[in-house]
Parts: structure tokens; sequence; C-alpha cells
């Protein structure tokens, strides 16, 4: 089985991920992006890497038992799309506090309200393949347990349960 853990940066991927009770080999995609120089290149605007989808998606062609994290492995192949989510004055609050630009966390937060990674991943892997996992006020070990279920088949698609369209 291949998954994506994927949101908004600052909802709780890395974190979440982190000690998951699963077999599935974790790998957090920014590290081998970075290690492996699968980039296209620096967005200066937002100072950050370009993924290079394609490169990555070499990388990954024939590893199965795997679950990806990043706010971009909604774009990879994957059987299962867990998007977790954060209401947007908290992710901005969370950014902010790990020292991004106020304009950085306040395009986060917009991109959050707005449901972007949300809808790219329904669009790419429909909505029986996609599980949105709200993260706002929630202990790690909660929303572990929440990806634990999915990745058991113990809990249902839910793609469009979190709004936060009110924070617009």
């Amino acid at each position: 089985m291949r998954v994506a853990v994927t949101g908004t940066p600052g909802v709780g991927k890395t974190t979440a991920t982190d000690g998951l009770a699963t077999d599935l080999n974790v790998l957090h995609l920014n590290d081998l992006v970075r290690e492996a120089g699968l980039t296209e290149g620096t967005d200066e605007a937002r100072g950050s890497l370009v993924v290079d989808l394609e490169a990555v998606s070499a990388r990954l062609e024939g590893r199965e038992d795997i679950l990806v994290e990043s706010h971009v492995a909604h774009h990879l192949n994957v059987d299962r799309a867990i998007v977790l989510r954060c209401r947007p004055d908290v992710l901005e609050t969370r950014l902010l506090d790990r020292g991004e630009s106020e304009a950085k966390a306040a395009e986060n937060a917009e991109a959050e309200a707005l449901d972007v990674i949300l809808s790219e991943t329904v669009d790419r892997h429909g909505v029986d393949a996609t599980y949105e996992i709200d993260t706002t006020d929630r202990s790690v070990e909660a929303v572990r347990s929440d990806v634990e279920a999915v990745l058991a088949g113990e809990r249902q698609p839910s793609a469009g349960t979190v709004d936060f369209t009110g924070y617009l």
C-alpha cells in the first residue's frame, strides 16, 4: 500500500507521522528532496525549493508499503491520501512561531481556508481515497490514532468534512 500524508505547511504532518505504529516505511519527502537534490530550483519569492515531482516519482517507482509525508505528497501515485487540516488562524500562529514570515504565514492560512490541498487531493485521487483529519487543538496522539485508523482500514474516506471557509 502507498499512502500520502499531506496538508498545508504547519498542520502537523511531520509530527503526526513520527512514531506512527505502522509497518509502512515512513518517508519524509522534504528530507529526500534536499538530500538527493530532487528540485527544479528555488522559488525566490517564497524562499523555498521547487520539488521536481517527476524525479521524485521516478525515485519512488516500484516502492510499495510506503507512507510519504509532505505538502506535495498528494501529487504522487498513492492508494490513500490523508489530508491533515488546521484552522487558519491557528495555522498562521504556528507558522509565525516557527519563524516563517508574516507574508508566508498569511499565504498558507489563506490556502488552508480555501481548501487548496484538499481540492488538489480529491481531483487527483477522488473522494473514495481521500481522508481528512482536523489537527486543530488536538493532541499528537489523537491525530496519530486517526492516521493509524486510516492505515488499518478502520476509518471511512472523509473528504469535505472540514470547513474553514468562514475564515476568509
